[in-house]
């Protein structure tokens, strides 16, 4: 029996999923987080090969004709040391076949749309638009991290969020829903002395990224606050632009929209939509379902049938 497999290592999940020429889907896995550069290399590594071992577990000795692995922080890879933790644990669990490995962006693209040519906009944490040739990300614009960019990720959406209620704590006037919500998600009072001095020590006393958890309290107050409506407002605008940057003019090909940040549900995903009118938006529909589809691809052809189920 001939079939591939499909893995989407994200930073707090892996998936893995056997797919069989048809499309019929064979077998799946879960495990922990694979992100390398938000994990330890073997703690990530292992998550992968857990994920695949469990897909594999009612396919009996057979081995699978391809590998893809859709990887947030792929790049990482590119470290030697880094390459090697990955390629023994490749080699230990005994999967036969050595993995292709895709950036998460380029696995969602594929889940998607058929097509092989258009653009991917990733907003989650944070942001990072791509062009896509050939299903391969050729050329990228923004993605450079919380400190020297990530405009309208969450995580910039939540420090615009945190530096809204400083306002409110340094220049006076009323605090609105969302400045009252940051206040409530940090325990700082308005009207506590030096709130503003307890509200920056609260935001620096994790992680700078971790200002993305005040990102959906922008969300919940947008429609009903005009503070949270324009920071919807700024952060939809970075994206588009981020986006039409990643494409050549009078570019055709579809636009696919990655991350919570991008959901259809949400203020800034709608907002994304109606500054993209005119292009084929899709949204990302499940990236394990497009690396096993690109695995398909590298085995079966262009006529490989897409999954016909994801469990």
């Amino acid at each position: 029996m001939r079939y591939v497999v499909g893995v989407d290592a994200g930073g707090t999940a892996t998936r893995a999923l056997a797919l069989g020429a048809d499309g019929t889907v064979l077998g799946t896995g879960r495990a922990g987080g694979a992100n390398p550069n938000s994990h330890p290399p073997e703690q990530a590594a292992a998550a992968i090969a857990g994920a695949v071992t469990a897909a594999l577990g009612g396919l009996g000795p057979s081995e699978p004709s391809a590998f893809v692995i859709g990887m947030a922080g792929a790049s990482k890879l590119t470290d030697p040391a880094v390459a090697d933790v990955f390629d023994r644990a490749w080699r230990g669990a005994g999967f036969g076949v050595t993995p292709r490995v895709v950036s998460d962006a380029e696995a969602a693209f594929a889940s998607a749309t058929e097509d092989p040519d258009g653009t991917v906009l990733v907003a989650g944490t944070g942001s990072i638009a791509g062009r896509i040739r050939k299903r391969r990300m050729v050329s990228v614009a923004g993605g450079y991290g919380w400190l020297l960019g990530d405009e309208g990720s969450g995580y910039w959406i939540g420090r615009e969020a945190v530096r809204a209620a400083l306002d409110v704590l340094t220049r006076g006037g009323e605090a609105g829903p969302l400045v009252r919500a940051v206040l409530a998600e940090t325990g700082v009072e308005q009207d506590e002395p030096k709130a503003h001095h307890r509200l920056i020590t609260a935001a620096n006393a994790e992680l700078p990224v971790r200002l993305a958890r005040f990102a959906p309290l922008v969300s919940e107050a947008a429609g009903t606050d005009p503070v949270a409506d324009e920071i919807v407002g700024r952060a939809a605008a970075h994206l588009v632009e981020l986006a039409l940057a990643a494409r050549e003019p009078g570019e055709r090909t579809p636009v696919v929209l990655v991350g919570s940040v991008l959901a259809a549900n949400g203020p800034v995903g709608a907002a994304v939509r109606e500054g993209l009118t005119g292009l084929d938006v899709r949204s990302d529909t499940d990236g394990v379902l497009g690396a096993a589809w690109l695995a398909a691809l590298d085995v079966f052809g262009e006529h490989a049938p897409r999954p016909k189920r994801v469990p």
